[in-house]
């Protein structure tokens, strides 16, 4: 029995899309917003070419990209496959529980509100954290150095949007935020 993996993954990464693009309707109006030339250069531009890097371009034959980092081996292709999945779910429920205080972008919302709830509880940036591991199980599905590289990538792009998001939270929350800093990491539980 063939199992359409691929497919799959394109379907669960589509699914996030719309999830994604449904739930943005509805959220608190903005008070504070990084500039949009400051999000391009940061983020837009640095996730576009992560986004090229996980295409199966002609470009990258017979260089170290299109080289396996991983053997081929079928477990190691579920193992990705339940990683995208588990990642997605996870970025999903922590949007679900942001609710109004959601934004793609880094701002303040009006009444904006800590939320500890959930996959707060276990770290500060939730989403981040689903979308990485989401993106690492491609990598591993793909399992070529492009799209490790293009993992390094989107790291780096939500570290540098994080570092953000928590200046402007530990300016508006103040002591609240900073101790909840102290109790939770930002993006893997008890290490990061």
């Amino acid at each position: 029995m063939h199992i359409p993996f691929e497919a799959i993954a394109v379907g669960a990464w589509l699914a996030w899309l719309l999830y994604w693009a449904w739930s943005a309707r509805g959220v608190k109006p903005a008070t504070r917003v990084e500039s949009p030339l400051s999000r391009f250069g940061k983020y837009s531009l640095p996730i576009l070419a992560a986004i090229v890097l996980l295409q199966p371009l002609g470009m990258y034959s017979g260089t170290v990209l299109d080289r396996s980092f991983v053997p081929s081996s079928l477990w190691i292709v579920w193992l990705g496959l339940l990683m995208t999945i588990a990642g997605l779910l996870f970025a999903c429920w922590a949007r679900a529980i942001l609710g109004r205080n959601w934004s793609g972008v880094v701002q303040l919302k009006q009444d904006h509100e800590l939320i500890e709830a959930g996959p707060y509880r276990y770290v500060r940036h939730p989403i981040y954290s689903g979308l990485l591991l989401a993106f690492l199980g491609t990598a591993l599905m793909i399992g070529e150095w492009r799209a490790l590289l293009a993992v390094a990538i989107f790291a780096v792009s939500f570290w540098r949007k994080l570092r953000l998001e928590e200046r402007w939270l530990g300016e508006y929350f103040g002591d609240a935020y900073a101790d909840y800093m102290r109790r939770v990491k930002a993006l893997v539980p008890g290490l990061l």
